[in-house]
């Protein structure tokens, strides 16, 4: 894989195409996708400018992600700083989910249990979905969707490209639906809506208690980020 350096001598991914972006994911066990307040950390800034989104024909990262997502090795979703888009390696994300869902600020809403019940019936979902059974508007549906995948109850089950006009261009615009983590990982067919995809083979449940999960995710972070503070590290899985 190509290779650049950054602080503490560590050799870093370079993201060049969807391959080296999903080995990126993988070597880096979590990574949000933008940058962010940890320097140097993130698909963005690992990713030379001229590979980046630019509007144009070359759609990089952006439409890279999809190729980890469909891997089935991978969750995504808007888990990290507040609700920041990251990726995770199911080993990673589990530490994540038993840390998270151990805090009582992360316990479902009687709103956003309605949301999980209907992904229990259906296996997966879309916007669209949240906003007919809540009768609300986009932006809401999307905070709540948002917020579900904070409580890491909630991943990107897979992402559609959409192809427009009279010549179908595809100009990066994408759609899409959602799952469980477990449904995402619990077995070879894939979540219900998404048949096909591999399973990790990696087990959801942790062996750690959640204070130990948020002393893994630290301490793997630091490893990979050595100049991160512990704040800063805490900040992000808050």
């Amino acid at each position: 894989m190509s290779i650049i350096k950054h602080a503490g001598n560590r050799e870093r991914p370079r993201v060049v195409s969807e391959e080296t972006m999903l080995e990126a994911i993988e070597e880096l066990g979590i990574v949000p996708f933008f940058e962010n307040p940890i320097a140097g950390y993130s698909i963005e800034e690992l990713t030379p400018r001229e590979y980046w989104f630019d509007g144009g024909d070359s759609l990089g990262p952006w439409d890279w992600k999809i190729y980890s997502v469909q891997s089935g090795e991978i969750a995504y979703g808007k888990f990290l700083w507040g609700g920041k888009a990251a990726f995770a390696t199911v080993r990673l994300y589990r530490e994540l989910m038993n840390w998270r869902r151990s805090l009582p600020k992360y316990a479902p809403t009687a709103q956003q249990k309605a949301v999980l019940d209907l992904l229990e019936e259906q296996g997966s979902i879309g916007i669209r979905d949240v906003r007919a059974l809540l009768g609300i508007k986009k932006s809401a549906a999307d905070a709540i969707i948002t917020k579900l995948q904070m409580q890491t109850r909630v991943v990107t089950g897979d992402i559609t490209r959409v192809y427009r006009g009279e010549d179908l261009h595809y100009n990066g615009w994408q759609v899409s639906s959602f799952c469980t983590p477990e449904a995402l990982f619990a077995d070879d067919s894939g979540p219900q809506g998404f048949p096909g995809f591999p399973s990790s083979g990696d087990s959801l449940q942790s062996s750690l208690t959640p204070e130990q999960s948020r002393e893994f995710l630290v301490d793997h972070i630091r490893s990979r980020v050595p100049g991160a503070s512990e704040a800063q590290i805490l900040r992000m899985f808050a």
